[in-house]
């Protein structure tokens, strides 16, 4: 199979319903691609509901948060956020042209690591790059993204990269503790709300936090 978004989708007209009945400002953007990398290297903490959701047990980048892996703070910032434990290590998504200088063994045939099931050592590169999503045992599990299974993502990394030097940000579901991901528009603004996190990417439009 080619991807799992197997999910639904979430229309133009349910985005906007659910953005206009927050009260606040939003905009539409015809790169909201390039824009979200751009709040990513200002340190903003991105939740991103867009396109097909994933099916299983990983966020795919579809209904996802976002933050630079640069920051180990972070990590203690998001699990309260989220009212998550601190058990719970944060997996990058890394652009599969780069994988291999970031994990030991990668090889473009590793299909699985493309869902996010593959755990790998961090080489030191990563170690010293991106320290928010390397676990105390020297490991990570990535989202190796490409731009055939996911183009709106990959898009973003992309962007991301031409910014800051850096492939990879962190990726953890977007949602609160014990609840599911979201899945539709209301429940993304809804949980963006109840949430601190930054910024908004719904679709093509962007919400800002008060």
């Amino acid at each position: 199979i080619p991807n799992v978004y197997f999910g639904s989708d979430i229309e133009t007209q349910d985005i906007e319903t659910a953005l206009s009945a927050t009260g606040r400002p939003y905009q539409k953007f015809e790169n909201v691609e390039a824009k979200a990398a751009r709040y990513l290297a200002e340190g903003r903490v991105i939740a991103r509901a867009s396109g097909r959701m994933e099916y299983g047990p990983r966020a795919l980048g579809n209904r996802s948060i976002l933050y630079q892996a640069t920051d180990t703070t972070v990590n203690k910032w998001l699990n309260e956020t989220l009212n998550r434990t601190e058990f719970m290590p944060f997996a990058p998504a890394i652009l599969r042209t780069q994988a291999a200088k970031y994990y030991e063994g990668y090889e473009t045939d590793h299909r699985a690591a493309e869902f996010m099931t593959i755990t790998y050592d961090a080489t030191d590169r990563c170690k010293q790059e991106a320290p928010a999503v390397v676990h105390i045992d020297g490991t990570a599990r990535p989202q190796v993204v490409d731009e055939m299974t996911n183009p709106g993502f990959h898009q973003l990394l992309t962007e991301y990269e031409k910014l800051t030097g850096f492939p990879q940000v962190i990726n953890t579901s977007f949602n609160m503790h014990e609840e599911p991901i979201v899945r539709t528009a209301e429940e993304a603004v809804r949980a963006f709300e109840s949430s601190k996190l930054d910024v908004l990417v719904l679709g093509d439009y962007i919400l800002e936090s008060e």
